[in-house]
């Protein structure tokens, strides 16, 4: 069976040859574009799902990364943004799993060291509503973020959680009450 056979069978897309032409994707150009375009607001988006402002920044410069490894599977170039935001998601996701993990088998806790750029960071933590979200279920957290800071739809929402048009408005409704409760105990 060739290589192209069974990537039919598969369904897992294969590269065009150079006879083929070029290959469609994601150019670099476009990739540096969304980067400049878009790198403040992926760090938001990573600050608000992890605490630490080395970890988010490493987790964008990853999914710059990751996606312009990729960027040839990235065949609508209106999509690198979705492909960022949805690999930020899923790093932070790693970088909090490998967190719990490092907790659980140090026998100290380290002490902590303020790194310069945490500053930038301080005024974030003070507030009284991103307190309140840390205090949220994963989930809830993860809608509310992508619903109201990344400002998407409850469908682009679903679609880069991988969960139900149900499951997002009700992780939302939700938060939503939640903080509310929250934020009403505070005033």
């Amino acid at each position: 069976m060739t290589t192209e056979s069974r990537a039919r069978v598969s369904g897992i897309p294969t590269p065009r040859k150079a006879a083929d032409g070029p290959v469609a994707g994601t150019t670099v150009d476009h990739l540096t574009e969304t980067y400049r375009a878009h790198y403040r607001s992926l760090l938001g988006l990573a600050a608000l799902l992890l605490d630490d402002t080395a970890s988010c920044e490493d987790v964008v410069q990853e999914a710059f990364i990751r996606v312009h490894s990729a960027r040839r599977r990235v065949r609508d170039p209106e999509k690198t943004l979705a492909y960022l935001r949805q690999t930020v998601v899923n790093l932070s996701r790693s970088a909090l799993r490998r967190r719990i993990l490092g907790l659980k088998l140090l026998s100290k806790p380290m002490p902590d060291m303020a790194s310069a750029e945490e500053g930038a960071y301080d005024q974030l933590e003070r507030d009284d509503l991103i307190k309140a979200m840390k205090g949220l279920q994963r989930r809830q957290r993860e809608v509310l973020v992508l619903r109201y800071f990344a400002d998407m739809t409850e469908a682009q929402v679903a679609e880069t959680l991988g969960i139900s048009l149900g499951s997002v408005k009700a992780y939302g409704s939700r938060g939503i009450a939640a903080l509310r409760v929250v934020m009403e105990a505070k005033a």
